[in-house]
Order: C-alpha cells, then sequence, then structure tokens
C-alpha cells in the first residue's frame, strides 16, 4: 500500500511541476488526429518536459477524453497538468483582427494578407465574397461588412471571419432601419447603407457625423447633387494616384457624384454603426453645405454664399486646388 501511494504521490508531484518554459511563454501545436500518447514524445523532444511517463499513466489510468487539435499557449509557470486541462476543454488560441471603418473590402484583404495567422489561408475569392452577399441588394459586396474585431483560430479562413462580419451588418442596418426618422428620402436599408458609407468616408470628427448626415439627406430631398470627392476617388479605383482632378471631376462614371444625381449604385466602404444611425437619424438643421476648417472638424452652412465665404476663410488661402464636399457648382447651385 505505501509503494502505491508513493507512486500516486510521485506521479502528482510531476504533473504540477512547471513544464521547462521561460518566460516568454510557448506556442505548441497540436495537428488533427492527435492523441495523447504521441504528444508525449512531442513534449519530450521540445524539451518541454524529461519524460512523458507521467503523461501516458496520467492519461491511462485518470483521463477519458480526446484531445483536441489546434493551437496552445503554454506559459511561464505552466505545469503538465494544466496542459492536459487546457487540450481536454480546447482552449485554443484565439487570435484577433479588427477591421476599421470606413474602410473597402480589398482594403479589408489586404489586412488580411498582412495578418501571420490568416496569411497562411488562401484569402477569399472575388466570387466568394458576392456569393456571400448574393441575396442582399446591389451587384457588389461593398459594404456589406460590419467593421469590429473578429476572433478567429489558426486553421480558419478569412471567408469565416467576412461570414461573421456580414451577419453583425445585416443585424446593425436592421435594427437602425426599424428607429429611422419617419422623412428620409431613402427607399430601402440598402440606401441608406450606401449614404452611410459616404457619410463614413467624408467624417473627420464623430461628432459631426449627425450633422454631415443631415447635410446629405436634404440635399437628396431638394435634388441637388452630392457632390462629394470620396465616391469619385471610389469610381477611379487604381486610376486615384492621391491627385483629384477638375478632369476627374468631368469624367461620367456611376460614382461620380458631381455629374450623377441621387446616390452612387453601391456602398462606398464599409460604414460602422455610428455612420449608419447617423444616416437614420440625421441633425435636424438647415445646413446644406460643409468645409473643412483643417483640424478634423467642419464648417457648416445654409446658403451658397456663406459656403463659398467659408471656403475662402478656411481653403483658398492655403490651398489654390482645394474642392469642398459638397462643392459649390461652377455656374451656381445645383
Amino acid at each position: 500500500m505505501g509503494l502505491f501511494w508513493g507512486a500516486v504521490h510521485w506521479l502528482n508531484s510531476r504533473l504540477d511541476a512547471p513544464l521547462a518554459v521561460d518566460e516568454g511563454g510557448y506556442t505548441l501545436l497540436v495537428p488533427r488526429g492527435s492523441s495523447f500518447y504521441q504528444l508525449g514524445p512531442q513534449l519530450v523532444s521540445l524539451g518541454l518536459t524529461e519524460s512523458d511517463l507521467p503523461l501516458k499513466l496520467y492519461v491511462r489510468f485518470v483521463v477519458d477524453a480526446p484531445i483536441h487539435a489546434g493551437e496552445y499557449r503554454v506559459e511561464y509557470g505552466d505545469s503538465l497538468r494544466l496542459l492536459i486541462e487546457k487540450l481536454i476543454e480546447g482552449r485554443v488560441v484565439q487570435h484577433r483582427l479588427t477591421f476599421p471603418e470606413g474602410r473597402t473590402v480589398q482594403e479589408w484583404l489586404d489586412l488580411m494578407a498582412g495578418d501571420p495567422v490568416l496569411s497562411l489561408q488562401p484569402l477569399p475569392s472575388a466570387d466568394a465574397l458576392r456569393d456571400l452577399v448574393a441575396e442582399q441588394p446591389g451587384d457588389s459586396p461593398e459594404g456589406w461588412f460590419f467593421p469590429d474585431t473578429y476572433t478567429f483560430i489558426r486553421g480558419d479562413d478569412g471567408l469565416a471571419i467576412f461570414r461573421q462580419a456580414h451577419e453583425r451588418m445585416i443585424d446593425v442596418l436592421t435594427a437602425a432601419w426599424g428607429q429611422r426618422a419617419a422623412d428620409l428620402p431613402l427607399k430601402n436599408p440598402y440606401e441608406a447603407l450606401i449614404l452611410a458609407s459616404i457619410v463614413e468616408k467624408e467624417t473627420g470628427m464623430p461628432s459631426e457625423r449627425d450633422r454631415i448626415a443631415g447635410v446629405f439627406v436634404r440635399r437628396l430631398k431638394k435634388g441637388m447633387r452630392l457632390q462629394t470627392d470620396p465616391t469619385v476617388i471610389y469610381g477611379l479605383g487604381d486610376r486615384f494616384e492621391g491627385n483629384l482632378t477638375r478632369q476627374h471631376l468631368n469624367e461620367e462614371t456611376a460614382y461620380n457624384t458631381y455629374q450623377i444625381a441621387g446616390l452612387p449604385p453601391t456602398p462606398i466602404a464599409n460604414p460602422g454603426r455610428e455612420a449608419i444611425e447617423a444616416v437614420m437619424n440625421p441633425a435636424e438643421d438647415s445646413a446644406l453645405y460643409f468645409v473643412a476648417r483643417g483640424d478634423g472638424s467642419h464648417q457648416f452652412s445654409d446658403t451658397l454664399a456663406e459656403h463659398r465665404r467659408a471656403v475662402k476663410d478656411y481653403q483658398l488661402k492655403r490651398r489654390d486646388n482645394y474642392r469642398s464636399s459638397p462643392a459649390p457648382a461652377a455656374n451656381g447651385e445645383r
């Protein structure tokens, strides 16, 4: 009997002893189909423990559960017993990736490509993203993904994250549409999504989102063109090299809101919750114009004359090629 309890004490002491991990910790990869009996020699070869006998004995007589494959963190001070618990419970490493507001789908794909874990998997194709949003209005996936921080584990592909972001966007957009103001000049949630993407790109100071949304909503009600640079830039695609010219503004494209009436055909980015809610309930004032002050804020004006003075005061003195947004037309207000 004394020999038995001596063996139990020996086993417990080995199970509770810290693994040979330095303060930086260690990332352990457990392939699919692995067993605890296969893991033991791996731990020895990695230098994490001197012998796999304690693991084999513990699994043989105590553990009655499979091992979960995946990526695990072994922290400084972790014991063999704790590692076994992690493997049984599947406490795999959770990675995080943040998609900021106002970025395009391509910019999100670029972020994925730069992630050290996600980059190991193929990026979602354009066709896969279109298929993902096929039941939604529009002929583009742009705008249909909610900006947020998403968690994933090693082995997940980017499409799974886009699927989460799409489901979140539908939930947020549906809820906001249900709380919209009664007199919006928007036919459906998709038009609200398009306008929210423009508001997101135009906003430099978060507190102004509802005022910027109000300007665009009132212009739509009055039949005025939106005249906003971000839509033009989006329509230019790879042709835009950082300088928006008069020629660009005169070019007739589906996204040139200096030339077209109403909204562009699709969103121009993926807007966040605040931009969506600002469009659904814009500020109730009378401004029809705004111009950047140069510090992230804007000067709002009710009339074209006031707007031209604001452009002169805040921008023309500093930049010869400045364009306000919305801009005054060459031959008067549109």
